[in-house]
């Protein structure tokens, strides 16, 4: 194995039997047969090939079942591979699913030192680094608790903190930290960042593309136990967003696509961002990125009709990039007349923030009156200043009845769409605000 790899896995096979009937794995254990035996093989894995080098921090990426976690515990030794070779240097601390490594009966104390010990630190370096631990794991008097009392987030802070301190020289990490709060996970991959710049080599599973995106180097996309591509974290972000999105039948196609254009090479010795795959952005549309929370309100003699984002020459797109222009555009039908008419849109979180919106006019200037078989087509103009993330659109349509103004027709949720992540952008939140930072080094004495 070359002496700048950390991580090296080459013809990686992993197969598990799956047993129609429950007492058929007794069987098997009893009487194995020769051929085929009581049950299936699944294959996991199937044919990996890896290199991974010494510093170098690498995102798994893949849909829900693709192997992603089971890479993870070959490489940690948890599981023994069916076949082919995993040579792994160096110290490995690994978090992989909630509460592997613990004792449940013993207490959080007594864990730290079990699982250090199990890590490669003596009794006498966990000790000289307990306070410390418990310090980032902040759990307060449950580290003298059993830890079976412990909440999921007081398991992962007390896993983490253990992991993080063993001065590893391979951090592998699967997505139990998503089990933590919001505060935790900032405190926790502000630490992976630590232990990256001092030269250590990271390994995880995450599905967030913008963490993937500002972390890696490299990313890796799994899909049904196969390395489908390795390369550049955008390239490969992107071509996991559309196998993510594609329907069963577009999928296989597009998985064949992705197989035959071949690895994106990261540029030699540059940031995932300088490689080739930061060059200029594009709108497209995405099969199957529909929205599954559309409500619509009863109707009152009017209809929303094909709610769509569209480019400024036409083409309909759901897959936007931040800074460019695009069109909010439906049509609305009357079954009867309506007066003092006016339209709106609202751009949600996927949380239900409403973050912006606009209406055709103000009251005072609505449309007077719109006939019974009138068509409106409505259009609201906008320029994408949002960060990378899934949106949502409402339409709405208002008109003058006898209680004042209320809605003639509304949908929430009408539309979703995405805006594509850029690690070159400054900004932060859900907004762009276009600030324009400045850092200058001076000396103190000019501040006096």
């Amino acid at each position: 194995m070359s002496s700048d790899l950390a991580i090296r896995v080459e013809g990686l096979c992993k197969s598990f039997p799956v047993y129609s009937k429950p007492h058929y794995r007794l069987l098997q254990m009893l009487f194995p047969r020769q051929e085929g035996g009581w049950g299936k093989e699944f294959q996991a894995l199937k044919n990996i090939n890896l290199a991974i080098k010494r510093g170098e921090t690498v995102g798994i990426v893949g849909r829900n079942g693709s192997g992603k976690s089971t890479l993870l515990q070959v490489i940690c030794g948890t599981l023994s591979p069916s076949s082919g070779d995993v040579n792994v240097i160096g110290r490995v601390a690994a978090l992989l699913e909630l509460g592997a490594g613990f004792n449940p009966e013993f207490t959080g104390r007594e864990n730290v030192f079990l699982n250090g010990t199990v890590l490669g630190l003596t009794r006498e370096a966990v000790a000289a680094k307990f306070d410390e631990i418990v310090r980032f794991a902040d759990i307060g008097d449950f580290i003298d608790q059993p830890v079976k009392t412990y909440s999921s987030g007081m398991y992962v802070r007390l896993a983490f903190s253990v992991a993080i301190h063993v001065e590893p020289d391979i951090l592998i990490v699967d997505e139990a930290l998503s089990v933590g709060d919001e505060a935790f996970q900032r405190k926790c991959f502000a630490r992976i960042q630590e232990i990256r710049d001092a030269g250590a080599t990271i390994l995880f599973v995450s599905h967030s593309a913008s963490t993937v995106l500002e972390l890696c180097d490299r990313a890796i996309l799994l899909d049904r136990g196969c390395v489908l591509i390795t390369g550049s974290p955008k390239h490969v972000i992107t071509q996991y967003q559309k196998l993510l999105y594609a329907s069963a039948e577009d999928a296989i196609a597009l998985r064949q696509a992705i197989r035959e254009e071949g690895d994106f090479p990261v540029e030699a010795g540059a940031p995932a961002t300088s490689s080739p795959a930061r060059q200029k952005l594009t709108a497209y549309w995405q099969a199957g990125l529909e929205s599954e929370s559309v409500v619509e309100y009863a109707r009152q003699g009017a209809m929303i009709i094909d709610p769509r984002v569209e480019t400024a020459d036409g083409r309909r797109v759901n897959m936007l990039v931040a800074g460019d222009e695009y069109i909010y555009r439906y049509q609305v039908a009357f079954d009867r007349p309506g007066a003092g008419v006016r339209c709106g849109m609202m751009i949600r979180s996927i949380t239900g923030v409403e973050i912006g919106g606009a209406a055709t006019s103000i009251q005072a200037d609505a449309l007077p009156t719109v006939g019974s078989a009138d068509v409106l087509d409505v259009g609201f103009k906008f320029r994408c200043l949002l960060g990378p993330g899934a949106y949502f659109l409402n339409a709405g349509v208002l008109g003058a009845t006898a209680d004042g103004e209320s809605y003639l027709a509304r949908v929430i949720d009408a539309f979703m769409f995405k805006v594509q992540s850029d690690s070159s952008r400054l900004a932060t939140g859900f907004v762009d605000f276009h600030v324009a930072p400045s850092l200058e080094v001076k000396n103190p004495a000019e501040f006096s």
